[in-house]
């Protein structure tokens, strides 16, 4: 998360001075050493050769000094993102990395708001590094985020999944991959083909098409991969809206409560109708749960139970999302195992 801490070295009002009862040569030494370490960056050591005492007494004076309000430490991020709900959902989820932003007013119920792709192309900013190969999956989510990229370090940049219409693969998530690969200068694999198939027969033939097949080769290398949630409800799931109302029927009665990448997962967490993932061109769940860092973009209270469930299937490892998700999954039960145990609630 992109944050900084700035330190300000105030003097003391006549009253405080008294209580603390501090010659006019102690102030000015506490505040010297109190400068070295927040502003300057010295460590406890140089301070003390540089003053001739020792490193126990420049600890000592630095505690005096915040106890006694010489010095003042101010934590400043960003107003748009919230650090304490960040902190407290990381905690919660056992997550990597957790990112709170503040929800859109006058959009508290709309999925995944666009400000969220903003900060996640900052996040994979400092996530990625030279040499990674990049994973991204369809999503709303996910295309706003490779829009809003402006730096990459050089990387290999692969579709996860298919399409939602392969007729609208220019301006998603094949779109994505391509406008990732050209911000880091590496080289880009789409997938052109629909995320969903009639039948496993179908599925498997286009696998082993030359350009899908060759994008399939680095799901097994991805290092850093991005992901949505969806939710069991129409407009809200992708793979939900590609279905009939009888196999809508039929995944519901599995207790399906959210979608990511083509898979199903109940509320706790545990991977149902996994046949549908025959008919899928996607990443499989077990890769991705060998991926070491999985970003899911999810937001909205609509979307708090299927992040929720997805968060407690272990596959994600790190959270971008708006305070209005935040707020119903730091009150959504029983506290989940870590997200950083990576073993399949279910079996494999």
């Amino acid at each position: 998360m992109n944050s900084s801490e700035e330190n300000a070295v105030s003097g003391m009002s006549a009253a405080g001075r008294s209580a603390m009862r501090m010659g006019p040569a102690e102030l000015v030494q506490a505040a010297a050493m109190a400068r070295r370490f927040y502003l300057e960056g010295k460590s406890k050591i140089q301070i003390a050769e540089e003053f001739g005492v020792s490193r126990f007494k420049v600890a000592r004076v630095l505690e005096t000094a915040l106890e006694r309000d010489l010095v003042r430490i101010e934590i400043r991020v960003p107003a748009e993102l919230d650090a304490e709900r960040s902190d407290a959902l990381r905690a919660r989820y056992g997550l990597r990395h957790a990112v709170v932003v503040e929800s859109p007013a006058e959009a508290e119920e709309t999925p995944d708001p666009e400000n969220l792709g903003e900060v996640a192309a900052d996040l994979l900013g400092e996530l990625v590094d030279e040499g990674d190969v990049l994973g991204l999956a369809w999503g709303r989510s996910t295309i706003h985020m490779a829009a809003a990229l402006d730096r990459l370090p050089p990387c290999t940049v692969v579709q996860l999944t298919g399409v939602y219409d392969a007729g609208t693969a220019e301006r998603g998530s094949v779109e994505a991959v391509r406008r990732a690969a050209q911000v880091s200068g590496g080289d880009a694999h789409p997938i052109y083909a629909p995320m969903l198939l009639p039948d496993a027969a179908t599925a498997q033939a286009l696998r082993h098409q030359t350009g899908i097949a060759r994008a399939f080769e680095y799901f097994d290398k991805v290092t850093v991969a991005c992901v949505s949630i969806g939710s069991w409800e129409p407009g809200i799931s992708t793979v939900h809206d590609m279905l009939s109302d009888e196999e809508r029927a039929h995944y519901a009665s599995l207790g399906v409560a959210a979608e990511m990448s083509a898979h199903l997962f109940d509320s706790d967490g545990r991977r149902v109708g996994r046949d549908l993932g025959e008919r899928c061109i996607t990443v499989t769940a077990h890769q991705l749960r060998r991926v070491p860092e999985v970003v899911a973009i999810a937001g909205g209270q609509r979307k708090g139970p299927a992040i929720d469930a997805v968060l407690r299937s272990g596959l994600v490892t790190s959270l971008v999302t708006d305070t209005s998700a935040a707020d119903y999954l730091m009150a959504a039960g029983p506290a989940p195992r870590s997200a950083l145990n990576r073993s399949d609630p279910d079996g494999p």
